[in-house]
């Protein structure tokens, strides 16, 4: 009797069973566009890293007789800001700043959007409080809703980081309730409750790896913009302050002196494309990767 682990005619080998984390690699490999894009937030993150080894100055160090020099000036590759602060070492410990408010609110906001879109979900009573709270927050447009929770809050990081995690927490609930009701009518669920098993436990065991998926998409998609929405806060002067280095209030005090000094504020708007355009990258890779009908092409393509 043949095994039916082997191959032959008119047989199809087994494909082994793999992790999320090797599809997202695979991806990554082999979408070049999704490689430029890990080189560059990579070289974003080295940078945040090891800002003190490659930054020449310290980011407040100014020297006033030098103040918005251009590009090239000796000693100072990417010139001078108004202040007679380098702008190479400022647009690097900036990159800091874009990290921790691009990725930090995203991942406050999962954290707390995944147990509340659960929960929603398995709860009728509960699920219509939680749900009907998130649609409240979806009336006020995010930016909207940004700028007059970080205008009431007042300026600085940590208001600024509560202003982003609040207007993210509705979108993220909505993903996680949508695919929760679907996994909710999955057999495995009948099966789990057909055994006993605690509703804690196939809340939080056997259905949240099957949610966690969609919300990590949705999460990697939406840095970008967020990014964007804490540069512009900061630009408004409703986040990061003086003297903080920081792409969005770098843009807006180099518009003051836009006509002397252009490079004051393009080179730090460059830098939020550059982010921006890298985390895009990697969120439609990780996107197409997690997507299990474009696994399931990629799988019939290589066994062609």
């Amino acid at each position: 009797m043949a095994d039916t682990g082997t191959t032959g005619a008119g047989t199809v080998a087994a494909e082994p069973q793999r992790s999320s984390l090797h599809f997202v690699l695979q991806g990554i490999r082999n979408d070049p566009m999704a490689m430029l894009g890990a080189v560059m937030l990579g070289g974003f993150i080295f940078c945040a890293l090891f800002a003190p080894w490659i930054s020449p100055y310290g980011p407040n160090e100014a020297d006033p007789f030098l103040r918005l020099r251009g590009i090239g000036t000796e000693g100072h590759l990417l010139g001078l800001d108004n202040q007679g602060r380098d702008m190479f070492t400022r647009l690097v410990y900036g990159t800091r700043m874009s990290l921790v408010t691009g990725f930090g609110p995203v991942l406050i906001g999962a954290l707390i959007a995944i147990p509340l879109g659960t929960i929603a979900a398995f709860h009728g009573r509960a699920g219509e409080v939680i749900m009907r709270v998130m649609d409240v927050f979806f009336a006020f447009p995010m930016v909207l809703l940004a700028i007059l929770i970080a205008a009431f809050l007042g300026p600085g990081l940590v208001n600024l980081m509560i202003s982003l995690t609040v207007v993210l927490i509705p979108y993220n609930t909505r993903i996680v309730y949508v695919e929760a009701l679907a996994q909710k009518s999955q057999g495995y669920v009948e099966a789990a409750y057909a055994a006993a098993t605690s509703e804690m436990k196939i809340l939080f065991v056997e259905i949240l790896p099957h949610i966690v998926s969609a919300s990590v998409v949705y999460s990697m998609t939406i840095v970008g913009p967020i990014v964007i929405l804490a540069a512009g806060l900061s630009f408004l002067g409703l986040g990061v302050q003086q003297p903080a280095a920081e792409w969005g209030m770098m843009t807006s005090s180099g518009r003051l002196v836009l006509h002397k000094a252009p490079h004051a504020s393009i080179l730090p708007g460059i830098a939020i494309f550059l982010f921006v355009t890298a985390v895009n990258l990697l969120g439609d890779s990780l996107r197409d990767s997690l997507d299990p009908k474009t696994r399931l092409q990629r799988i019939k393509h290589r066994n062609r």
